[in-house]
């Protein structure tokens, strides 16, 4: 059950945009939302360094960055109601360390558009899907691309059939179920040359199916399942589009770390997805 929503925010215009987004998936599942901004002590110039004390330069970037974030979407997010966190550190790091020490449900960020978009595993954000425990969030550059509203509640959840999927799959039920939304399955077959549309009669196709409804009837999932072949992330992203999903669930690696979630497909999903995709 989603009750508290962590919402990272660097004052950019994104996190503004994310702003209504991020209320609608509150109201949706009744939860509360807090802001968190992470101030970088250490950031100045030779000449701040220069004119005064490194001590008292961290002490005004401190003092800047608390009244910007107690200022920041207080419309959207009254003070009485959506607390206000500001730490110091490495973002991703503090991003995921809160989340866990508080006891977050869900983590929701924006994506950057540009470089920072398309060479995602150097972001704030692939830190985060790579640290974080609880489900992450991530959306389209909201600046250029408005999030489709939440009310279509058309998803779509990947699988690859492994030890892991089950948990994915309850975990995607789990949330379909509290905000209202239809949940449909997806598993491909990874081949070259094949498309997405192709009749599949393999052994190997066989074999998926009858995992596939194994793992359906475990989770107590009755919604609509396919299997589809090609290579996987372009097929994922046509399935999702072709569905116009509203957002499409995938799994991460339950071991974080270079041999761990950096080498999960989610990654290159995130960056490259139309839809907002749910890391779990």
């Amino acid at each position: 059950m989603i009750r508290k929503i962590l919402f990272p925010v660097d004052f950019s215009p994104s996190c503004t945009a994310m702003a209504a987004y991020v209320q609608r998936a509150a109201a949706l599942c009744g939860a509360t939302v807090s802001l968190v901004h992470v101030c970088d002590l250490a950031s100045h110039s030779g000449f701040e360094l220069y004119a005064r004390p490194g001590n008292e330069i961290a002490e005004e970037h401190w003092n800047v960055a608390r009244e910007k974030l107690e200022q920041f979407l207080v419309a959207e997010f009254p003070q009485a109601k959506s607390a206000r966190i500001l730490l110091a550190g490495d973002a991703a790091s503090v991003i995921a360390e809160t989340a866990k020490k508080s006891e977050f449900d869900l983590i929701v960020m924006p994506t950057h558009a540009g470089r920072f978009r398309r060479m995602l595993l150097g972001s704030t954000v692939a830190k985060v899907l790579d640290d974080a425990e609880c489900p992450v969030l991530t959306t389209q550059h909201a600046e250029t691309v408005a999030p489709r509203s939440l009310e279509h509640r058309t998803w779509l959840c990947a699988v690859d059939l492994s030890s892991d999927s089950l948990r994915v799959l309850r975990s995607a039920k789990s949330v379909a179920a509290e905000v209202g939304a239809t949940l449909s399955l997806v598993h491909v077959i990874p081949a070259v040359g094949v498309s997405v549309a192709a009749d599949l009669t393999s052994g190997e196709q066989a074999a998926a199916r009858l995992r596939l409804s194994w793992l359906a009837t475990a989770a107590g999932f009755e919604g609509k399942a396919n299997i589809v072949a090609g290579a996987v992330k372009e097929t994922l992203l046509h399935a999702a589009a072709a569905s116009h999903a509203d957002v499409l669930v995938v799994g991460r690696s339950a071991r974080s770390g270079a041999l761990g979630r950096m080498r999960d497909l989610a990654y290159a999903l995130v960056r490259d997805s139309v839809c907002p995709v749910v890391s779990v």
